[in-house]
């Protein structure tokens, strides 16, 4: 089963302290920024990804899909929010999904529907981590894991069962 990423596309710019300048700038230029850093880490890991984005202000009548370098874009139609088209692709989706977001009423919402959320942040830094490892020409594994002591120092702490299955989902990024 694929894993599909779900990011809520402004809430992704406006947590982003590097995306969140061109979104000052125009809105139109922070979107564009977001879809190339998405894209440029699609390359390193090709899950598929699905960015919605508010149309409920100034959008069309009509719901408007498109895709740009690999990734599906959605804006919602006008009178509704990229919140609720995120809700509805929760309840549709088959796939495995993660859903971007810092929103905490989207997060509740996944949460409920045993989909997993990461916070913007934290996906940024994942995408950062991930096209740095790439420069280097090394496995974002290797960067990350310290190496490991067999020396046992007390008893073992499992982790939540929910905070494990959040780590697997993680380390597929």
């Amino acid at each position: 089963m694929p894993l599909r990423i779900i990011i809520d596309g402004y809430n992704f710019i406006r947590q982003s302290p590097t995306l969140r300048s061109y979104d000052y700038e125009e809105l139109a230029r922070g979107r564009e920024k977001c879809i190339g850093m998405l894209s440029s880490y699609r390359t390193l890991k090709p899950n598929p990804m699905t960015v919605v984005f508010d149309g409920w202000n100034e959008g069309k009548g009509t719901e408007h899909h498109t895709r740009e370098k690999g990734i599906d874009i959605i804006y919602s139609k006008k009178g509704e929010k990229a919140d609720d088209v995120i809700k509805r692709l929760v309840l549709q989706s088959r796939d495995e999904l993660i859903v971007v977001t810092s929103d905490s009423e989207i997060a509740r919402f996944c949460k409920g529907r045993r989909c997993e959320v990461i916070p913007s942040p934290s996906f940024e830094e994942k995408v950062a981590l991930s096209w740095y490892a790439d420069l280097k020409g090394c496995q974002e594994s290797e960067q990350q894991m310290p190496a490991r002591s067999t020396k046992k120092k007390g008893p073992a702490k499992k982790l939540p069962k929910s905070q494990r299955r959040l780590l697997d989902r993680i380390k597929k990024l």
